[in-house]
């Protein structure tokens, strides 16, 4: 008679369960590309780099992101892409390339990326909120004591 393996997923019921492994992890965005540092970013917000994965509760961990305004776009992204935007006025949408959002908010750039991929429920919304981006090396969270990650 063969004995059957039990299954050793751990499956978080609860906000309360989710809330005992909560970390915060520091990345520095200099000279990594966009889509593939914001991929990661998102994975971590989440709380899939995590064996207690469970997706409709928050287990994701903070992240803290520095030198923001260094982060790279590949091939003619740079000249080419727009970020669009609508005041709510008639012909009120307004368009800003990346060389200028870059320079004026180099943080939405990040912020927008990640969004997208995240899932567009309430859940991403609380998600979203554990997202800190800075552009320079300076940051205010040293109380959460942010694990510094390379990715």
């Amino acid at each position: 008679m063969a004995q059957e393996k039990k299954n050793n997923t751990t499956i978080l019921l609860t906000k309360e369960e989710a809330e005992v492994g909560k970390k915060w992890f520091l990345l520095d965005a200099s000279g990594k590309t966009l889509g593939r540092f914001s991929a990661e970013v998102a994975k971590i917000l989440r709380g899939k780099h995590k064996p207690t994965f469970t997706s409709h509760v928050d287990a994701g961990d903070g992240v803290v992101i520095i030198n923001a305004a260094k982060i790279k776009v590949t091939g003619a992204k740079a000249a080419q892409k727009i970020y669009r935007y609508h005041t709510g006025a008639m012909s009120g949408l307004r368009e800003v390339p990346y060389e200028i959002m870059l320079a004026r908010k180099p943080d939405y750039i990040i912020r927008h990326a990640v969004k997208g991929m995240m899932p567009k429920t309430r859940l991403a919304e609380a998600q979203m909120k554990k997202l800190r981006i800075f552009a320079d090396t300076e940051h205010d969270l040293q109380a959460q004591l942010p694990i510094v990650a390379q990715i």
